[in-house]
């Protein structure tokens, strides 16, 4: 576990620096034959770690409902994301980090729904869910990688 901690957080640092390096607007920008943006990918993996790890082992997790739904899986950008919005995604980054090792190690997590993802892999456990985690990251930092091109 301890590796897949590791490769998370390295893969939140690189989500991390593009609050540094882009703008808003160009975080909000949807280029042209793209479904989604810089900063939805980056709330999206925000969710979709809380939906894996946390929802699946029948915890609420620390992302508010709201925010839950703009970002889960099957959404898309339906407007500009605030500063405020951008700030508590850039907070959540890497706060997440810190709360979920702590319940790792607290013994939080006691129980795991096994199941299927949208792109067709089996979670039978919550190391399962940890290290599909970082190749679903490893993916929407790919996607963002292409984005920032056009932005």
């Amino acid at each position: 576990m301890y590796t897949s901690l590791n490769i998370w957080k390295t893969s939140r640092k690189l989500f991390l620096e593009y609050f540094d390096k882009y703008t808003l607007e160009q975080l909000n920008k949807l280029p042209e034959g793209f479904s989604n943006n810089l900063i939805w990918n980056i709330g999206h993996v925000v969710v979709a770690q809380q939906g894996l790890v946390y929802r699946s082992s029948g915890l609420e997790g620390y992302v508010p409902n709201e925010l839950f739904d703009l970002y889960k899986p099957g959404t898309r950008p339906t407007g500009k994301t605030t500063q405020a919005e951008a700030d508590e995604l850039k907070r959540l980054l890497i706060s997440l980090i810190e709360k979920t090792e702590n319940d790792l190690e607290s013994g939080k997590f006691t129980t795991f729904k096994e199941r299927m993802t949208g792109t067709g892999f089996y979670l039978a456990s919550l190391q399962d869910a940890l290290e599909f985690n970082n190749y679903h990251e490893g993916l929407h930092l790919g996607f963002m990688m292409n984005i920032r091109k056009f932005v």
